[in-house]
């Protein structure tokens, strides 16, 4: 089932298309941006293409993959190089991003140094799109926290939280609750997210609600803006425009004429 993701998706473009989709709006070359994250030994840096294949890799990853040179890792995928569990939490991760357009910021997740050993880390992915605005892959980076999982067991308990958060972002949610279901204080919590995220819960689920209306207003053009506010999880309309225009510098009608350059449907 893993290798479904891979079979279902378009032909993949080969690596000269993602080089030409970076290169052309700034003159951007990706060897040039490879270079640049080489220098850093506690973030993994990466770009795939639609079929998932490693394309671009900095140094630190190929290391945490236990290979030699970033080389080895070109053209391969998560299956290649990662134990299953793992792999199916990052291909997962790279449906997201590449079929439905969403950007994944700071999640907290399992890594493997090159020891073999797991640890924590932040990783952030981003579609990425060709001139049209198709998506022909991803770019991404994983931030090595230097927490080793079996010297710091209550950071699964953070990222069990955080991962509760953001699947049940569009459901009324205690966090004090959740909390409690993990053993933990509010205030432990809470202090804990300040290290990992440098934000609150309460901010990561304003987040999340705000990203799934980004999606939404993207994606379905037909749905009124009052709709998609109650799909995320807002009972107040004109709170969420408020939390909108303060999340983007835009109101949501403004952010659909841009996207989509017709009448926004109140």
């Amino acid at each position: 089932m893993l290798k479904d993701f891979a079979q279902q998706r378009q032909p993949a473009l080969p690596g000269q298309a993602l080089d030409d989709a970076l290169q052309a709006p700034f003159g951007v070359e990706l060897a040039a941006i490879e270079t640049l994250f080489d220098a850093l030994t506690d973030v993994a840096f990466f770009v795939k293409d639609r079929a998932g294949r490693y394309m671009a890799v900095n140094h630190t990853l190929a290391r945490r993959c236990g290979l030699r040179s970033k080389q080895e890792l070109l053209g391969k995928t998560v299956l290649d190089v990662h134990p299953r569990p793992l792999a199916q939490a990052y291909m997962d991760q790279d449906r997201q991003v590449i079929e439905a357009g969403c950007t994944i910021r700071k999640h907290l997740e399992l890594h493997l140094y090159p020891n073999r050993r797991r640890g924590w880390c932040l990783t952030h992915k981003t579609p990425l799109r060709d001139e049209a605005g198709a998506i022909i892959g991803l770019v991404g980076t994983s931030h090595d926290l230097g927490l080793a999982d079996e010297v710091h067991p209550v950071y699964r308990q953070i990222a069990n939280i955080a991962q509760r958060i953001r699947d049940n972002h569009r459901q009324p949610l205690s966090l004090n609750e959740l909390a409690k279901e993990e053993g933990l204080s509010l205030a432990r919590v809470e202090r804990l997210f300040q290290r990992v995220f440098h934000y609150t819960p309460r901010q990561l689920l304003l987040q999340t609600r705000l990203n799934g209306a980004l999606s939404l207003i993207e994606t379905d053009p037909a749905r009124s803006i009052a709709d998609i506010a109650i799909e995320c999880g807002y009972t107040d309309h004109s709170a969420f425009s408020r939390q909108f225009k303060a999340f983007t510098g835009q109101t949501p009608m403004q952010y659909r004429l841009q996207c989509h350059k017709t009448e926004p449907k109140a």
